[in-house]
C-alpha cells in the first residue's frame, strides 16, 4: 500500500491518522525495508523474488487491518533454491518467530493423531491467535496432489481443511473432534445415572473431583474458545458441558475459527514446468550452460505454473491459491560461482576456527569445482553436495600435513590443482622459509564423463555438431547459444537454438536444412559408408517438422488440413497417403541444400571442428569470432529481457512498405456485389 494515501494533502482530505499511528506505519515499511536487504545479503541470486515478495505482503505487515481474508504468496522454484529458507528467515526478520507455523504437505511430518492430520489443528497447538496476523508456510505443496497423472481423483486423508482456509480464512471445528466429545458427554450422562443406582457402593467415598480428563478438557477449551483454566474445566459437570456445547453449536459466529489474517506461502517444486524448459535445449538439461538455462527460466510465467498446477489440482483448487505466483528462475553462472566462493570460504574459516590452519583455495580450483558441481536444472542440492564431497575430506587431510610439518601459521596455504586434474597441490612455507608441499587425489568425476577420451568417438561428435552450427549460422545469421560435445548427461554432443517468437515459412525449411546437417557432415568428412547411426534422432525430428510443414501449416501444394485421426468426430481430412511423397521430396532437397552450403564453406566447417576437438565446446562470442575469419557474419543476439525469441523477418518494414504502395495505388472499395462482400 503506498503511504501517500495517508498524508493530509489528497486530493479527498482525508484525516490524517494520530501521529503515533503514522510513526508506526513508518517503523513497519522501515522494518519491512530492512528485511529484504537483509536477505539479500544472505540468499544468493534471487533479488527479484525478494522484491516480489516484499511487495506482496506489504500491506498484510504495514497495515494488518486492512485484510480481510489470507494473502496468499505462491513460490515455486528447483529444490534448494532459498524458498523454505526465505520463509523462515523472514518470519525472524519480521519478529513472526512465535507466530509462525510450517506445515509439510506430504503428510508424513507430524505423527500420526488427527490433530496434526489438519491445518486448524496445528494452527491451535502454534502460537497464532484467532483474528490476529501470523505466518503459514505449506511447504512441499506439489506432493499434495488430488488429481493423478491420468486426471482421476486422488484420495487425500490429511489436510483437507486447507483449501477452506485458503478461500476465506474461516475453519469450521473438526467434526470428529465434536463428535467424540459429544461421545463422551453422553458417557457421562450414562455413568451418572448409573452412579446414582450404586448410591450404596460409593457410600463413605468422596465424589470424583474431576469430571473430565485432561485430552478431552484441553479438546473442548479449544473447540468452544474457552478462557477459563484447564483444571477448572476438568471439575465441571456434565450438565454445564452440554449447556456450553448447544450454545456453541448455535452460534455461527463461535463455531468458525478466524484466520482471516494469516499470510500464506505455499512453496513447491513444479520440476515439470523447469524440465519442460530444459527439453528445448535438447534434453541436456544437466550440462546447458547455467547463464542459457537462467535466461530459459526467466520466461516462465503465471501460465506456465498454472498448467503444471492443473496436473496436480481440480481448477477450483488452483483458483484458491490465487495469482500471487512468485516463479524462482535457475540461478546464472555468477551466482553459482559466487555460492562456490561462499562454500569455500565456510570450509576454510571453519579449519582456521579448529586448528589454525588457513588456506587460500585457487581459481583453478574454483572452476573445477564449478565444472563437476553445477547442474543448471537441478538446482544447488548437487552442488553443496559435490563441494562436500571433493573438499571436506582434501581439507582436512591439508589441515593434519600442514600440523604434521609445522608450518607457520600465520601464512594462506595455498591449494591449487595439479596439471592432471586428478591432484589437489597444498604449497606453504616451512619455519625457515623453505618450500614445502604435497599431493592429495581429488575425485572429480565430472571431469572424467564429460571428456571424450577415445579420439574417433570425439572427431565424429566434433563433425556431425559443427555441421549443425554451421548451417544454422548461415541460414539465420545468428550464433548459435552453445555447441557441446563433451557432456556427461548422454553420449553424443548438442547444439542449443534460440527459439523463434513467430516461424515463417523459411524459417521451417531453414530449420529442417539445419536438422540434416549434422548427417550431411558426417558424409562430406567420413563419406558415405561412415556415416552413423548418432542422426536417427535428427531424422525423427526433421521428418516430424516436414509432415506439420505440409499436413498442417499448408506450406505445400496442398492446403487442408491433413491428420492420422480416425476419431469420427474429428472431421480433418485423415488422407495422409498423397502428403508422404511430398514429404520425402521436400527431406531430399533440405539435404541437398545442407550439402551444397557445407561444400561451400569447408574452411568455417574445419575451423568449428578444431575448435570443438580443442575444448570441448563454442560460446556465442567464439562463434562470431571463428566465423568472421572464414569471411562470415554473423549476430550474437541481445540478452533484452524474458521474452527474447527471435523474430527474423522485418515483418514491420514490410507493413511500412505495404502501406506506402496502398497509399499511391488506394484499394478500391468492395462491391456489394463481389465475392468478398457475400
Amino acid at each position: 500500500m503506498d503511504l501517500s494515501t495517508l498524508s493530509e494533502d489528497t486530493p479527498h482530505k482525508r484525516p490524517a491518522p494520530p501521529i503515533a499511528q503514522r510513526e508506526l506505519l513508518a517503523q513497519r515499511q522501515q522494518a519491512l525495508a530492512l528485511a529484504a536487504a537483509q536477505l539479500k545479503a544472505e540468499l544468493f541470486g534471487i533479488d527479484d523474488v525478494i522484491d516480489r515478495v516484499v511487495d506482496a505482503i506489504r500491506a498484510w505487515y504495514v497495515l494488518p487491518q486492512l485484510i480481510t481474508r489470507p494473502v496468499i504468496v505462491c513460490l515455486w522454484g528447483l529444490t534448494g533454491t532459498g524458498k523454505t529458507q526465505l520463509t523462515r528467515r523472514l518470519a525472524q526478520l519480521l519478529g513472526f518467530y512465535d507466530r509462525f507455523v510450517e506445515v509439510q504437505m506430504d503428510g508424513f511430518s507430524h505423527g500420526a493423531s488427527y490433530r496434526s492430520s489438519s491445518i486448524s489443528g496445528m494452527l491451535a497447538d502454534s502460537g497464532i491467535h484467532e483474528g490476529a496476523p501470523g505466518m503459514l508456510v505449506l511447504d512441499e505443496f506439489q506432493r499434495f496432489r488430488t488429481v493423478d497423472t491420468k486426471g482421476a481423483d486422488v484420495k487425500v486423508e490429511r489436510y483437507q481443511d486447507v483449501w477452506t482456509l485458503l478461500s476465506d480464512g474461516r475453519l469450521p471445528p473438526a467434526l470428529s473432534a465434536l463428535t467424540n466429545i459429544e461421545r463422551k458427554l453422553a458417557d457421562a450422562h450414562y455413568e451418572a445415572e448409573r452412579a446414582d443406582d450404586n448410591e450404596d457402593e460409593r457410600a463413605g467415598k468422596k465424589p470424583y473431583r474431576f469430571q473430565l480428563d485432561a485430552w478431552d478438557a484441553q479438546e473442548l477449551k479449544r473447540m468452544l474458545k474457552l478462557s477459563e483454566p484447564l483444571a477448572e474445566i476438568m471439575q465441571w459437570p456434565p450438565a454445564q458441558v452440554q449447556a456450553l456445547f448447544t450454545r456453541f453449536q448455535q452460534s455461527l459466529s463461535s463455531w468458525e475459527t478466524d484466520y482471516s489474517k494469516l499470510l500464506v506461502f505455499v512453496c513447491g517444486n513444479l520440476d515439470e514446468m523447469y524440465h519442460e524448459t530444459a527439453q528445448r535445449v535438447e534434453d541436456c538439461d544437466t550440462d546447458t550452460d547455467a547463464d542459457i538455462f537462467h535466461r530459459l527460466t526467466r520466461k516462465l510465467s503465471l501460465i506456465d505454473v498454472k498448467k503444471a498446477l492443473s496436473e496436480r489440482f481440480k481448477p477450483e483448487q488452483i483458483a484458491r491459491l490465487g495469482n500471487e505466483h512468485v516463479i524462482y528462475p535457475s540461478f546464472n553462472k555468477a551466482t553459482y560461482e559466487e555460492l562456490i566462493r561462499n562454500l569455500c570460504a565456510r570450509y576454510c574459516d571453519d579449519i582456521a576456527a579448529q586448528c589454525g590452519v588457513r588456506f587460500a583455495i585457487g581459481q583453478d580450483v574454483l572452476d573445477e569445482l564449478y565444472a563437476n558441481a553445477v547442474f543448471p536444472a537441478q538446482g544447488t542440492r548437487p552442488l553443496f553436495s559435490s563441494v562436500h564431497a571433493i573438499l571436506s575430506a582434501n581439507l582436512v587431510n591439508a589441515a593434519l600435513w600442514a600440523l604434521e610439518q609445522q608450518l607457520p601459521l600465520a601464512q594462506d596455504v595455498a591449494i591449487t590443482l595439479a596439471a592432471d586434474k586428478r591432484h589437489l597441490v597444498v604449497r606453504g612455507l616451512g619455519g625457515q622459509g623453505e618450500a614445502r608441499q604435497a599431493q592429495f587425489a581429488v575425485a572429480l568425476e565430472l571431469n572424467r564423463l564429460k571428456q571424450r577420451a577415445n579420439a574417433d568417438f570425439r572427431a565424429l561428435l566434433a563433425v556431425h555438431e559443427a555441421g549443425h552450427g554451421l548451417v544454422y549460422c548461415l541460414l539465420f545469421g545468428q550464433a548459435p547459444q552453445e555447441v557441446k560435445i563433451n557432456i556427461a548427461s548422454f553420449e553424443g554432443g548438442y547444439n542449443s537454438f534460440a527459439g523463434l517468437k513467430v516461424t515463417t515459412r523459411q524459417n521451417a525449411l531453414d530449420m529442417m536444412c539445419v536438422g540434416l546437417a549434422g548427417r550431411v557432415a558426417e558424409e562430406l568428412v567420413f563419406g558415405e559408408m561412415a556415416c552413423t547411426t548418432g542422426a536417427e534422432q535428427d531424422y525423427k525430428q526433421v521428418t516430424a517438422e516436414a509432415a506439420r510443414f505440409i499436413r498442417h501449416h499448408g506450406f505445400g501444394t496442398r492446403l487442408s488440413r491433413t491428420d492420422v485421426t480416425v476419431e469420427l468426430d474429428n472431421h480433418l481430412n485423415t488422407d495422409v497417403e498423397p502428403s508422404n511423397a511430398a514429404i520425402e521430396q521436400l527431406l531430399q532437397s533440405q539435404y541437398q541444400r545442407a550439402s551444397a552450403l557445407l561444400r561451400q564453406h569447408r574452411e568455417a566447417l574445419t575451423r568449428l571442428v578444431e575448435a570443438l576437438l580443442d575444448h570441448g565446446m563454442i560460446a556465442q562470442p567464439e562463434m562470431q569470432t571463428l566465423m568472421a575469419r572464414s569471411g562470415v557474419a554473423i549476430a550474437v543476439a541481445a540478452h533484452t529481457g524474458p521474452d527474447e525469441a527471435l523474430i527474423l523477418e522485418p515483418f514491420a518494414a514490410r507493413l511500412a512498405a505495404f502501406r506506402q504502395q496502398t497509399g499511391s495505388q488506394p484499394a478500391p472499395a468492395p462491391d456489394s456485389k463481389s465475392p468478398a462482400c457475400l
